[in-house]
């Protein structure tokens, strides 16, 4: 019998479990928008007391943020697979990549994957989830552009993030993105990006946590055209709403309350998934 992978509480690795149960959750409660196997298969190679996150499992709260997980990673992997339609034989870079296979999920045989995050990260994926054909794990800081040497770009890139960039001070999110399309002229960057007060709500827990006292400078996005068109000139930059931007949800599996939250969520809230095209 396999020896499950252990996730301590308290620890950068536990961050991977809420995602990774939320892909779960999604897959048992809205089978017909969204199927990742494969989470449900790593649950169960965890040693990990996944209890108090099932307790919670059957709440309103819960089983509507399953389903913006489920749409985050379906808007993401609309975006990569239109770019392979082009650029059959591109790299697919999951930036953050936790135990999400989103890359892999857009697998065309073809291209390339690689799946990049901090070194505990990685540590735990490649035990679980390890390299494979055409598949590379890369331990590395966004914020220190040397993994940029770690990318084959020679057939086209397309980078996605799913909720990493909330965690990111705008500045350096500015050079980060203007560094890639420095780097990457051609290639695609596809992420969720939040208004202010959607990304107050998200950070809340993690903000007292760390002992952040202000959020004032962690990136958001308001105003597409205000807040990230006037710094990357070098893009073609476009947008929709996150939760009915790619899917007008009426499978009868979604609750009429959920539709609603919806487009709160892409109104209000400003929930977006924003695609860059770096220029050449």
């Amino acid at each position: 019998m396999e020896q499950k992978t252990r996730i301590e509480r308290n620890t950068v690795q536990e961050t991977l479990v809420i995602p990774l149960y939320g892909r779960k959750l999604c897959t048992e409660q809205f089978p017909r928008l969204f199927r990742d196997d494969k989470a449900v298969e790593l649950i169960g190679r965890i040693d990990y007391d996944f209890s108090a996150l099932a307790a919670k499992s059957k709440s309103f709260a819960h089983r509507f943020g399953a389903l913006e997980v489920a749409m985050r990673e379906n808007d993401l992997m609309a975006e990569a697979k239109d770019y392979l339609k082009t650029h059959p034989k591109a790299t697919i870079v999951n930036l953050g990549c936790g135990l999400d296979q989103t890359a892999e999920n857009c697998n065309n045989g073809l291209c390339g994957i690689v799946n990049l995050d901090l070194p505990d990260v990685i540590e735990v994926r490649n035990r679980l989830l390890p390299d494979g054909e055409r598949v590379k794990n890369v331990a590395a800081d966004l914020n220190d552009f040397s993994w940029f040497d770690k990318i084959d770009a020679e057939n086209g890139v397309c980078f996605l993030a799913a909720g990493v960039f909330y965690y990111f001070k705008t500045g350096d999110i500015k050079k980060l993105f203007t560094a890639m399309a420095k780097r990457f002229p051609g290639g695609r960057l596809v992420f969720d990006a939040a208004g202010k007060r959607a990304v107050k709500i998200m950070l809340k827990t993690w903000v007292k946590d760390a002992g952040v006292t202000s959020i004032a400078n962690f990136f958001s996005v308001d105003s597409v055209e205000a807040d990230i068109l006037p710094w990357m000139a070098n893009a073609e930059v476009s947008y929709r709403g996150y939760m009915l931007g790619y899917n007008d949800l009426k499978d009868p599996s979604v609750p009429g309350a959920f539709r609603l939250l919806s487009k709160i969520a892409d109104g209000l809230m400003k929930m977006r998934i924003i695609r860059m095209d770096f220029t050449v």
